[in-house]
């Protein structure tokens, strides 16, 4: 009977150990996959991110471009310098600089002569070229610090800073010469066509529709002085 029991014992044994031989050789189960709503989720939020990044782009193009419309609405488009919009826009900056930091500075209105005798016989492509001229003539008689600009037709203006009112008008009358020094060819006539220069000081107290319109006065009375002839005076045929 004791022979029974050792069998028993023996295949109780044989399994056990093929059971944990079974555990041991099981495969791993595979992991499982996401659920359907994470992976939409997940796909959500990369279109947000992207429609958020196309937004973005698109918001700096038209801040560039916002930005361009601006300077050219402040820019004259033949002279490439400041409009009377831009220019206004700078002097009150300056006198806002002026009344906080107690600075000073000058303002100058000069007013072209002889420029519609020039567009009546040359056409208006000769006192466009004459405009070109003086601009750039302008632009090197000031410093970097400095601003011209038009303020439509034949008349400029200048923003000067820290000068006193000798030096601002003895500033105004060097830019006349140096436009009564110019001479220009057309149809083989050689022309000259000058400036009158009128100044308005700048300070804390100025305003900038006051100093315009000081400066605007000051040049027709120096216009008066200088006794301009009405026609184009011929340098030589």
């Amino acid at each position: 009977m004791k022979k029974p029991k050792r069998a028993t014992a023996a295949k109780a044994k044989t399994g056990r150990k093929t059971s944990a031989g079974r555990s041991k050789a099981a495969p791993k189960r595979p992991a499982r996959p996401a659920p359907r709503g994470a992976s939409a989720a997940d796909d959500a939020k990369a279109t947000i991110k992207a429609i958020i990044r196309g937004l973005r782009s698109k918001l700096k193009l038209a801040e560039r471009r916002i930005a361009e419309l601006e300077a050219a609405a402040d820019t004259d488009f033949l002279l490439e310098i400041p409009n009377r919009r831009g220019f206004e826009r700078e002097l009150a900056r300056a006198i806002a600089y002026m009344k906080r930091y107690r600075a000073s500075g000058a303002l100058i209105v000069l007013d072209v002569d002889r420029l519609k005798p020039i567009n009546d016989s040359f056409g208006h492509a000769a006192g466009d070229e004459v405009l070109k001229v003086i601009a750039g003539a302008l632009t090197r008689q000031i410093r970097a610090s400095d601003v011209v600009g038009r303020l439509g037709g034949d008349e400029f203006a200048l923003l000067l800073w820290n000068l006193t009112e000798t030096d601002a008008k003895a500033k105004a009358a060097t830019l006349e010469q140096a436009i009564d020094d110019l001479s220009f060819t057309f149809r083989g006539q050689r022309v000259t066509a000058g400036a009158s220069a009128g100044v308005a000081l700048l300070g804390a107290q100025s305003d900038a529709g006051r100093a315009l319109e000081e400066a605007d006065a000051a040049m027709y009375v120096r216009k008066a002085r200088r006794r301009h002839e009405p026609r184009i005076r011929l340098v030589s045929s």
